[in-house]
């Protein structure tokens, strides 16, 4: 072998003891990495719990509606005029029959007054042909045709009092007016609307509730109405009236109730929520929804189980536990655990995205998910 082929044989040889040193070493650092990381185990998740206790539950139905007057209507005349007198305010409380509106009747009562006279005389006429048909002094004809025309005057007065009286808007029920927009000498014609009439207490809300409950409602039953208007306020009624048939659009069933409306806080046409109790408080393991994971094969929870260790701090060993539960009725941020859980046991809130069995946990209960069972909207 020459000498040129030996440095190139010996180069050669070095080149690929070297390559093979850094193979070497870089399947030596893999498996070191990978040894101490299975020495360190699962990273800790930080989490918050929360220890799970029973509480009292109302078993309820919430929906939203719309509030109704009791009676409402808005108000308009049968004939033309020109307004005399309007003798009521914007948002004045009125009688059932107080007088709301009256127009220019002058006319018409001349008219009256002209039709009253002629049915005078026709009285007269027909009592004075009676005693004469008594005597047999007029043919009974005679009497029959002013006995006619005494009735026929009296029903043009009759006619006449009616007319006189559309002059006059009166208020069929008792209630509230709204704005009143009508000012004396201007006219209205017939069917303009001149102002509003709704009486609030009681008052009506209308709801609807899927048909899968009406065999939970039923006429009678207490409820509670809540409106953004009046946060924190409560008002109770009862179902009046639930409809004979399911809208075929909605699969809803229609549900009237009655509200007692002493202060007339509460006004036609406002948003509502509505719950409605179903039968006695029963007793009920509760959890915030948060906490819940709703799968397709089930739901689950994560619970923080005690090791029976200590760590470096002298604070308990946690790690997380996957269980299945079985969920029932809700209520504001509460869910209600029927199977799967014990009272006492401590279940995580949030965080479980990072979590699996055997997950060692720190817990960090600074901040809490929602678990009120009536939140309310935060300014």
């Amino acid at each position: 072998m020459t000498p040129l082929r030996r440095r190139m044989t010996i180069m050669l040889c070095g080149v690929f003891l070297l390559l093979g040193l850094i193979f070497g070493f870089n399947q030596l650092k893999t498996f070191m990495i990978k040894h101490f990381i299975a020495g360190m185990g699962l990273p800790p998740a930080a989490v918050s719990t929360i220890v799970v206790a029973s509480s009292q539950w109302q078993p309820q139905l919430s929906s939203v509606g719309n509030i109704r007057a009791f009676r409402g209507v808005d108000l308009s005349t049968e004939i033309g005029g020109l307004v005399q007198a309007v003798p009521i305010k914007s948002g004045m409380d009125v009688k059932e029959g107080d007088l709301l509106i009256k127009l220019n009747d002058a006319s018409d009562i001349a008219q009256l007054n002209s039709l009253k006279a002629l049915a005078d005389l026709a009285k007269v006429i027909n009592e004075r042909d009676r005693q004469q048909l008594a005597i047999q002094a007029i043919s009974k004809n005679v009497f029959d045709t002013s006995k006619a025309d005494a009735a026929s005057k009296q029903a043009q007065v009759e006619q006449q009092k009616a007319l006189v009286a559309k002059k006059n808007l009166k208020a069929p029920f008792s209630g509230r007016v709204g704005i009143v927009m009508m000012n004396p000498g201007q006219y209205v014609n017939p069917g303009d609307k001149l102002l509003t009439l709704q009486t609030l207490d009681p008052i009506f809300v209308d709801f609807n509730l899927p048909q899968s409950t009406a065999a939970q409602i039923q006429v009678g039953q207490e409820i509670v109405v809540t409106t953004d208007a009046f946060k924190g306020a409560n008002f109770t009624g009862k179902i009046t009236a639930v409809s004979p048939k399911v809208d075929t659009n909605t699969r809803n069933i229609q549900v009237e109730a009655m509200l007692a409306n002493p202060d007339k806080k509460v006004l036609p046409g406002m948003f509502a929520n509505v719950n409605i109790k179903l039968g006695e408080e029963v007793k009920f393991l509760t959890l915030p929804q948060t906490a819940i994971t709703f799968n397709p094969y089930g739901s689950t929870v994560f619970i923080a189980k005690d090791m029976g260790k200590k760590d470096k701090k002298g604070k308990p060993v946690l790690e997380a536990q996957q269980v299945f539960v079985t969920t029932g009725l809700t209520r504001g941020d509460q869910v209600a655990i029927l199977k799967g859980l014990d009272e006492g046991a401590t279940v995580v809130t949030s965080g479980q995205l990072k979590l699996k069995n055997g997950t060692p946990l720190i817990v960090n209960n600074q901040v809490q998910p929602g678990n009120s069972p009536n939140p309310q909207p935060q300014e």
